[in-house]
């Protein structure tokens, strides 16, 4: 489970990364990103339409794993990112862990959010 600090709140924050965010996509997910430079810890976000996935366990499942995997990559990310990945296949609810793990590493690589 990721931390409350590591979430965001309201749809104001989320809304700002949708217009002002850089976008970055795979065939699965896309990453929205920001920089927020008043921030000390980066933000997550997992977004998946009821038109993906019809239930909402399968979405729950998907969001969870994904969470789950944000979680072990935070050390890693620069303390001032906002990030949302948008799920737009539903191919994600039976990937397995380790193409879904290598999916998300290399859309946070491409969006260069990792530290130096």
């Amino acid at each position: 489970m990721l931390a409350f600090k590591y979430r965001f709140h309201g749809h104001g924050s989320l809304r700002y990364v949708y217009t002002q965010g850089h976008t970055v996509r795979s065939h699965l997910i896309t990453l929205k990103h920001s920089a927020h430079p008043k921030r000390q810890n980066p933000r997550v976000a997992i977004v998946i339409s009821k038109k993906v996935i019809k239930g909402a366990v399968g979405r729950n499942r998907v969001r969870r794993r994904l969470y789950e995997l944000m979680r072990h990559e935070l050390p890693n990310i620069k303390p001032n990112s906002d990030l949302v990945l948008i799920v737009f296949s539903a191919e994600v609810l039976s990937l397995p862990s380790e193409d879904l793990l290598a999916t998300v590493r290399q859309l946070l690589n491409e969006a260069d959010v990792y530290k130096k």
